[in-house]
């Protein structure tokens, strides 16, 4: 057999731990409360149809050509005209999750601090983990980062989720945002201000982003994934010119454009009018299936765990008592059909063992109550003992 000589960022690309979790969590017969994808009865199939001739007929072979690595301009002009910035200052990607990495590629050398909430998106660590970087932890509440925590020093970047937090739900209040920012400007440090679930917000609308409170120190990451469709892989990139020049030369080494055919479906889908009530559309829906969960939880769930109801998002994080360990459990409670994603995962220091993570929005709405008994039951065993 060769011996390939893998290079040593190999050893910091994969993490054990989620595949076995994605492994064990497809087995027949579970229900699954932990996968964090968009419920697929959203997706505007008749629409995109409709999109997709519209497409082609008005840009011909121009669809299925290269495009500009930065992205096709009618696609820019309307995600500048949405988010308030100048079509120069966006860089359409291959999924939000492909900007965490083209800001790895451009900032991140070895030994880097790189600020993160606890909890936070287990996808940033794993697209930063290659560039061998150091993460600086700042903790959480229900309503989110807690600036009195943020260091007197500055991070290389500062990795921050203001609206419905990948996993625990919470949105981050005006008066934080504002002090966030000032700390930016305070100590000179960029913030990377992630925000796929900025629109599916259940009340009221999220305050204004920390990209408006200080543009010239926010790159600020959306997708399309979670309103229209994330086979589409496209999302986008706002920043500070220079930034934003830096991550497409960045990005032109890498794929050379995200794909014009998706880019040109979208831009006739804006157009069209679609994406706006996509949101609507969306946020109905999950409102609904966020309200049925809570009721599952608050009926079946023992004594001793705890959790903040969502204000917008896909998600629900539980605490549980400083015993009960969520990893350890995980292999029993997919033995008793139910699945979920224990809070390691999301801990980049590998700690919130006593914490879980919900999703609402794809779990069939008949399956969603006999998946909470479920979980109800290991839980209680786990607490119990």
């Amino acid at each position: 057999m060769p011996s390939y000589r893998y290079a040593a960022r190999t050893r910091r690309m994969e993490n054990p731990i989620i595949r076995q979790l994605l492994r064990l969590g497809q087995r027949e017969g579970v229900i699954s409360l932990a996968g964090g994808i968009p419920a697929a009865e959203t997706f505007p199939i008749p629409e995109i149809a409709e999109a997709s001739e519209r497409a082609l007929a008005r840009w011909k072979s121009r669809a299925l050509q290269y495009s500009p690595t930065e992205g096709l301009a009618p696609l820019r002009e309307y995600i500048a005209r949405r988010k308030g910035v100048r079509p120069e200052q966006v860089l359409v990607t291959s999924g939000s999750q492909q900007g965490l990495d083209m800001l790895g590629r451009v900032f991140l050398d070895e030994g880097d601090v790189v600020l993160v909430e606890s909890p936070t998106y287990m996808g940033a660590l794993q697209a930063w983990n290659v560039y061998d970087g150091r993460y600086l932890e700042v903790p959480t509440d229900a309503d989110g980062l807690l600036p009195g925590a943020l260091p007197d020093e500055a991070p290389k970047l500062a990795y921050v989720l203001p609206n419905f937090q990948n996993p625990t739900g919470s949105m981050l209040p005006a008066g934080r945002r504002d002090e966030v920012a000032a700390w930016a400007r305070r100590v000179d440090t960029l913030l990377v201000e992630d925000d796929p679930y900025g629109h599916l917000f259940f009340g009221e609308e999220p305050p204004a982003s920390l990209q408006k409170r200080c543009p010239d120190r926010v790159v600020y990451l959306g997708t399309f994934s979670k309103i229209v469709a994330p086979g589409l892989r496209l999302g986008y990139a706002i920043g500070p010119d220079e930034i934003i020049n830096m991550m497409a030369q960045a990005k032109q080494a890498a794929d050379l454009h995200s794909q014009a055919y998706g880019q040109a479906i979208l831009a006739e889908l804006a157009e069209m009018g679609v994406i706006e009530r996509q949101e609507e559309r969306t946020r109905n829906l999950y409102r609904r299936r966020a309200e049925i969960m809570l009721e599952h939880l608050g009926k079946y769930l023992p004594d001793g765990v705890s959790w903040s109801p969502p204000r917008g998002g896909m998600f629900v994080w539980l605490t549980l008592p400083e015993h009960v360990n969520t990893l350890e459990l995980f292999e029993e409670a997919v033995e008793k059909g139910v699945a979920y994603v224990p809070g390691p995962v999301f801990s980049a220091s590998g700690g919130l063992a006593n914490s879980l993570r919900l999703t609402f929005v794809s779990v069939p709405e008949e399956q969603m109550e006999e998946g909470v008994r479920r979980l109800a039951r290991v839980l209680e065993g786990a607490i119990g003992g």
